[in-house]
């Protein structure tokens, strides 16, 4: 046995289904330097663009299109991604969106401009997941995938922190440009990273979860749902979370910069700082969790966090109240980070479609995070800041009700 650890939590994985050091620190550093390409530039876009006159309920009309454009494309990708032979492409096509992303906003601010450079942030979003999820099973196969994953998000999140902190202190020291610069960088690194991981290391057949070189056309995103009731359990519950979830972060930062009690780059940045510093420890836990009580308790702590930020919003603003809520919302995402791809990885094992069923899940999840910041910015228009975060964070105690109700069905997993 060979002992690992990351801060003060240890765990243990047998030599015989730990992968070699040539795979794994490459995947370790994609990891790392991909954070940029899911947030991308997007916790920064509010603030840019209402510092250059733009309304709250434009901004998220906006970042409602580009989300509404990666959560159509999220289904197909993953389909793709479970019958390539080649998963690495689709990290190397998602970094390329990315500097495109960072690239178009910075030239121009119109609304059209603004919302395409939203899509393509969007479709690399899109992708990412579903790749290296589908790169980290073809390497650990399903034995190594919770142990392997967990790093995977402990890495993620510390790149999460340390791409914030640096956008914040160069977002202050020379503007939008180096924020919007770095993640270019952080894209571009990404890529190398991808393509340091040998091709022959991934095990196609293992990155989609099949036991059996199955070719059979994959079902669409409906049929995998339905097959698998437990997935549509997950996949709604996550949809209710994340249409009260996604527009907290941006619309107090806005709420803060609004009332100037903050700086736009700094502010934004200290609250990514905050929530990812708390989840590279808390999807540790979540892996050793799991490991012991199965993915659905950890599923249900982390909705559990949502309603309790939405109060603590409404009575506290300015920049002293990040530090608690971004510890609660560090901590419910933390648990997510690991749980849901982990819980779909175990219920699809064997069929060959892992990929497609991560992708279907994350669609309907991003039916409610796309609607999410129109939604919140136009009632934050329309009767303040304070009441819009208690609605948003009402949406919690739905998802608690539901994974509740269909307990018997999403326990075993």
């Amino acid at each position: 046995m060979r002992v690992d650890s990351i801060g003060s939590i240890k765990f243990s994985v047998s030599m015989t289904s730990r992968p070699s050091t040539s795979r794994i620190w490459p995947l370790y550093a994609l990891n790392f330097f991909m954070a940029d390409m899911q947030s991308g530039i997007g916790p920064f876009v509010g603030v840019f663009l209402q510092e250059r006159g733009w309304a709250s309920g434009l901004i998220g009309t906006a970042m409602t299109i580009g989300n509404v454009a990666g959560m159509l494309i999220t289904t197909p990708i993953g389909g793709i991604i479970d019958s390539s032979r080649n998963k690495r492409l689709w990290v190397v096509i998602p970094g390329i969106c990315v500097v495109a992303a960072s690239a178009i906003i910075l030239i121009s601010q119109n609304f059209w401009a603004v919302t395409f450079s939203q899509v393509a942030q969007s479709l690399a979003s899109a992708a990412i997941m579903p790749a290296v999820m589908g790169i980290t099973l073809g390497i650990a196969k399903q034995k190594g995938f919770n142990a392997l994953n967990g790093r995977n998000q402990a890495f993620n999140h510390a790149g999460n922190m340390v791409g914030a902190a640096l956008s914040g202190y160069l977002g202050y020291k020379f503007g939008y440009v180096a924020v919007f610069a770095l993640a270019a960088v952080f894209g571009a690194i990404a890529i190398a990273c991808v393509l340091m991981i040998p091709a022959k290391a991934i095990d196609d057949r293992a990155a989609r979860g099949s036991k059996e070189d199955d070719s059979k056309a994959p079902p669409d995103a409906m049929t995998m749902l339905l097959r698998h009731k437990a997935l549509l359990v997950l996949a709604l519950a996550l949809a209710l979370f994340h249409l009260g979830n996604a527009a907290i972060v941006p619309l107090y930062g806005l709420a803060a910069v609004a009332e100037g009690q903050a700086n736009g780059p700094s502010f934004v940045a200290t609250t990514v700082v905050i929530a990812q510093g708390v989840m590279i420890v808390t999807s540790l836990i979540a892996m050793k969790a799991a490991s012991k009580r199965n993915y659905w308790p950890v599923i249900l702590v982390s909705f559990m966090f949502l309603p309790i930020r939405g109060v603590l919003a409404f009575f506290v603003t300015g920049w002293w109240g990040v530090v608690p809520m971004q510890v609660l919302d560090g901590i419910g995402t933390g648990l997510q980070t690991v749980a849901v791809p982990g819980m779909v990885a175990r219920s699809l094992n064997g069929t060959g479609r892992v990929n497609l069923g991560q992708g279907a899940v994350i669609t309907v999840q991003g039916v409610g995070a796309s609607l999410s910041p129109a939604l919140g910015g136009w009632i934050a228009q329309w009767i303040g800041y304070g009441p819009t975060f208690l609605l948003l964070g009402g949406f919690g105690l739905a998802s608690i009700a539901l994974w509740l109700a269909f307990g018997a069905t999403v326990k075993k997993y």
